[in-house]
């Protein structure tokens, strides 16, 4: 394609940046903390974090409050910081069982070793509109904590790891043992310094679902949830915590605790006909930053889906859906047609109008010889 590079407009881009900055700022409330951003609206963070493939709170709060609230601006400016800091080493593998956890649900069993831990969620409340919070205040926080944290029991105890709930379907042989076990890799593979290539690996293809789009991932698990696909999953468990982030030691490579990061971890169960012809349940898995559980879900029936051996559907196609997937991708090629296409439109309608021509000219031949 053709582009005309704009000249002269340095003036008129830096008026347009500073008129932005003002849309963001004026008017009369008070103005938004990065900590504000970061405490009140800790799920719109997590999702930037995600996207942007980064583990930064502060800094996607930053991110946040600068793009005025557009996550895709958000996650692209963490990303793009990202790619400027300098790569000081690999975490070890942890196992999530390790997961000290905030929330935990499972919809195959009821009863669940550990049991359901609801945790933070609006899951279950109607959506309607709570007109208190016009006139949110600190005293109305105050009184509201003292309500909720007056009554807790004394002696209640939560362990500090939870089983994962489908060692129970292991433990039966219902469930198919595929992926790792049966395709190792010697190293995962990096997606932030090599280039895709398909089929992708299951750690290249992770990975990529990781960061992807909440929206497009979710537009795509829908499609096969809805029929244009196999997988119509049952979520076997959801859960969100913190990890301990274990690294190797710079000096004696022992591995330590160097803090943790909070992820939502997702294991959706589909019915599936094992390798050796036995009926087994398979496992879709889903891994991001945060709490973003729709995200969890949609990454786990995609990671399913795309394990089809013959796609019938775009969520079962790997390489459909990993290219389109990723946000920040999408919105750089739908915001790059707001540059100046001038060049090949020019030709665009250059050939439209000798194509009108030639028909006309062919119509006029046609008449003509009817006539004759």
């Amino acid at each position: 394609m053709g582009y005309v590079a704009v000249k002269g407009g340095n003036e008129a881009i830096e008026r347009a940046c500073q008129l932005f900055a003002h849309e963001r700022t004026k008017g009369a409330s008070p103005p938004l903390g990065v900590d504000q951003i970061k405490e009140q609206l800790y799920l719109a963070v997590d999702r930037v974090m995600g996207e942007g493939s980064l583990y930064a709170p502060d800094l996607a709060a930053l991110a946040l409050k600068q793009s005025a609230g557009d996550t895709f601006e958000a996650s692209f400016m963490l990303r793009a910081f990202r790619a400027t800091q300098q790569r000081l080493g690999y975490s070890l593998p942890v196992s999530t069982e390790k997961m000290r956890v905030v929330r935990r649900i499972s919809s195959a069993f009821k009863d669940i070793p550990g049991g359901q831990v609801l945790g933070a969620t609006s899951d279950y409340t109607l959506r309607l509109l709570d007109f208190d919070l016009l006139k949110d205040d600190a005293a109305r926080r105050r009184a509201f904590r003292e309500r909720i944290f007056s009554n807790l029991p004394a002696d209640a105890e939560i362990p500090d790891t939870f089983p994962k709930v489908i060692r129970i379907l292991r433990r039966e042989g219902l469930l198919e043992e595929t992926l790792v076990a049966a395709h190792p890799e010697k190293r995962a593979f990096d997606i932030t310094r090599q280039p895709l290539t398909f089929p992708a690996s299951r750690s290249a293809k992770l990975q990529a679902l990781a960061r992807g789009e909440t929206g497009g991932m979710l537009a795509l698990a829908y499609s096969s949830m809805r029929g244009y696909g196999n997988i119509h999953p049952t979520l076997g468990e959801l859960r969100i915590g913190y990890l301990p982030l274990t690294m190797p030691h710079p000096v004696t490579g022992e591995p330590y605790v160097a803090g943790e990061v909070k992820v939502t971890e997702a294991e959706v169960l589909a019915r599936m006909q094992g390798s050796d012809g036995m009926p087994r349940f398979s496992l879709g898995y889903g891994l991001c930053f945060g709490q973003n559980e729709i995200k969890a879900i949609s990454m786990a029936i995609l990671d399913r889906c795309t394990r089809t051996e013959k796609p019938g559907s775009p969520a079962e196609d790997q390489e459909f859906v990993l290219y389109h997937i990723d946000g920040i991708e999408a919105m750089g090629f739908c915001n790059h047609w707001k540059l100046p296409h001038y060049v090949d439109f020019l030709s665009d309608l250059d050939r439209l109008r000798k194509a009108q021509d030639l028909a006309r000219a062919g119509k006029s031949q046609e008449d003509a010889d009817a006539d004759a």
